[in-house]
């Protein structure tokens, strides 16, 4: 059995009800952070602009990229179907926000959302460990 193997067993065996419960949760609020940063693209874009000076097209990549992962991810992780997926393609977007974004403005300012990204990465990188739970899509369809 390699390690991912064992991670995932691990993660099968030590996985209470109530944590699919955050997940699903979790994974529409990730939805709506989609929306939100949809609708407040042009400053969220200006911020990431301000951070690290590229190409305005690769900026509309990562926005477009940023809602897509958000929005697709959060659905998948509420209905528990490729959960690991969903937060795979999440990481890289939480560590460019707590790196570029986030961090210039400090973790006990007012309204900062560096304590927010930090927690949601760290949710992130849970479900990709334990995985998706019993009260998901995934387990209902294997199961049959």
């Amino acid at each position: 059995m390699n390690l991912l193997q064992r991670i995932e067993h691990w993660g099968d065996t030590h996985h209470p009800k109530w944590i699919d419960l955050i997940r699903v949760v979790f994974g529409i609020f990730l939805c709506y952070k989609g929306i939100d940063f949809l609708s407040h693209m042009s400053l969220e874009l200006d911020r990431l602009a301000n951070a690290i000076p590229s190409p305005s097209f690769a900026l509309l990549v990562i926005g477009h990229y940023v809602v897509f992962a958000h929005m697709l991810g959060g659905f998948l992780l509420a209905i528990g179907l490729a959960t690991r997926l969903a937060c795979l393609i999440q990481i890289p977007i939480l560590l460019g926000a707590i790196i570029f974004v986030n961090s210039s403005d400090g973790l006990w300012t007012p309204y900062s959302e560096l304590a927010l990204s930090i927690l949601v990465l760290l949710l992130l990188i849970y479900f990709l460990i334990v995985g998706n739970g019993r009260w998901s899509f995934d387990n209902m369809v294997k199961d049959k």
